[in-house]
């Protein structure tokens, strides 16, 4: 774990995962699901680091972690979303592009992506935005404001974050001329969570063979967009 600063002046605490070539990789901010900084989290941090990045997750829950569905539901519902965009999430793409590559790009999963999406539009620091099965209320997606490009994975039987909701905020992108690619899989909500099963939520189903190829596709994009 370490601190870096946001924007406001203040700290944000993250755990940071570097490859083992050194310090100037491309960056990548891996923003968490709804259960805080976990192992698995963790894991996807090392997985990129493995892959030659330095992947900071920034701790927007402040220490706090659960297991338990409606404790996450509780902390998500206490999260500022705008404030974790524009204030944790942009100075972990600025602590990254100062300290490492020109380039940082970021992803999150569930919640993490609809994280991601609104840093889309407040974080014009980020050079590629990675989502996966989450994205926020679509009046709060102004994507005027998002000029870097976008991938985007999502679930046709997700029970969290419809489809409908996807080819909705498709047209918004598309109407607004941004750059940005979505793949749709036949798979449940955290599909690309290999925990997921062990959570015994029905809505939930990992998917080894979906997330398998969206990480094959978030590596491509990555590296045509920050290397």
């Amino acid at each position: 774990m370490m601190s870096f600063k946001r924007p406001d002046g203040g700290l944000c605490d993250g755990y940071l995962a570097a490859p083992a070539a050194g310090g100037k990789a491309p960056g990548i901010v891996v923003i968490q699901e709804w259960w805080g900084i976990n192992d698995q989290i963790k894991g996807v941090a090392e997985r990129l680091a493995a892959a030659g990045y330095r992947a900071l997750v920034p701790d927007l829950f402040r220490g706090k972690v659960t297991m338990e569905a409606k404790e996450a539901e509780h902390l998500m519902n206490g999260l500022d979303f705008a404030d974790a965009a524009s204030q944790d999430i942009r100075g972990a793409v600025q602590y990254l592009k100062a300290t490492g590559s020109a380039k940082a790009g970021v992803t999150g999963y569930c919640m993490g992506g609809a994280v991601a999406v609104l840093a889309a539009a407040f974080v014009p620091e980020s050079d590629a935005y990675v989502t996966w099965y989450g994205y926020p209320p679509l009046e709060y997606v102004d994507a005027a404001r998002i000029k870097a490009p976008v991938l985007g994975h999502w679930a046709t039987h997700d029970q969290f974050f419809a489809i409908a909701g996807v080819d909705a905020l498709e047209a918004r992108l598309k109407a607004a001329g941004v750059d940005f690619e979505f793949h749709r899989y036949d798979a449940k909500h955290a599909f690309a969570n290999e925990e997921a099963d062990s959570m015994k939520l029905p809505p939930l189903g990992y998917n080894p063979e979906a997330a398998e190829l969206a990480w094959k596709r978030t590596l491509a994009f990555f590296a045509a967009h920050l290397r």
